[in-house]
């Protein structure tokens, strides 16, 4: 299978031992791991053309196919329009950025200055970008099995039951709704910490309400921690959680 050419050198996190451990997959070649990392921002400034646009392109495509596949075989029941929706959702760019959040994923993000200065780390779009281009990596690396064990593992605890697929809105959605229509503003999550080993970390963040209320809340992942403390929010606004 051709390869990519050589990407730009990292500008940190040269490392990505860490990475491909939360990955569960070890890349044989790892510039292909640098180029999903590569912002474009960071290969303009360094005056080299790889970056991680074209993975991104490819990634997507082999996440859609995936997620299908999971959809199709969990809800056989399921009319295309509804497969459609759930299939939406769960490769939006505010899940895929929540996944790459889970996966520490921004530290590792060659930017260049500008975009660094802007927050790029944690910017949604620039999350799901590059979460998209690592499964692209992933799948010129190891091909479509591999991709498929950790299109499987990104996605173990993000599928609807039939239940909550009909419903469709979890406490985060929700509550953007309330503040959307009490306030118009949205809520604010910000990540305090974590702690604990890499196989069982204890998330930390705190809501920031429009009128001023904040809420903290944990989790086993960002995901959950921000879930918790959503929930606690709609408790408070009076919100039933099974609405």
């Amino acid at each position: 299978m051709p390869r990519l050419p050589t990407p730009c050198p990292p500008d940190r996190h040269a490392d990505f031992a860490p990475l491909e451990a939360r990955l569960h997959y070890r890349f044989r070649d790892k510039t292909l791991l640098a180029a999903a990392l590569t912002h474009s921002s960071w290969a303009n400034e360094n005056g080299c053309g790889q970056h991680n646009e074209r993975l991104e392109f490819l990634g997507d495509a082999v996440l859609e196919v995936h997620i299908s596949h999971g959809l199709y075989e969990r809800f056989p029941a399921e009319r295309e329009g509804g497969m459609t929706s759930l299939r939406s959702r769960l490769v939006s760019e505010g899940k895929l950025a929540e996944l790459a959040r889970d996966l520490e994923l921004g530290q590792y993000l060659n930017l260049g200055k500008g975009e660094e200065a802007q927050g790029g780390r944690e910017r949604a779009a620039l999350l799901a970008d590059a979460l998209e281009a690592v499964l692209g990596a992933v799948y010129l690396d190891g091909g479509h099995d591999e991709t498929a064990r950790l299109v499987a593992r990104l996605y173990e605890n993000q599928w609807p039951d039939s239940s909550s697929a009909r419903k469709g809105k979890d406490y985060k959605t929700r509550l953007q709704e309330v503040t959307q229509a009490r306030f118009r503003a949205l809520p604010a999550y910000v990540p305090l910490a974590s702690s604990g080993p890499e196989h069982a970390k204890l998330f930390e963040v705190r809501l920031e309400l429009p009128d001023g209320r904040s809420f903290l809340a944990s989790g086993g992942s960002l995901k959950r921690a921000e879930q918790e403390a959503a929930r606690k929010a709609l408790e408070y606004y009076g919100t039933q959680a099974g609405r």
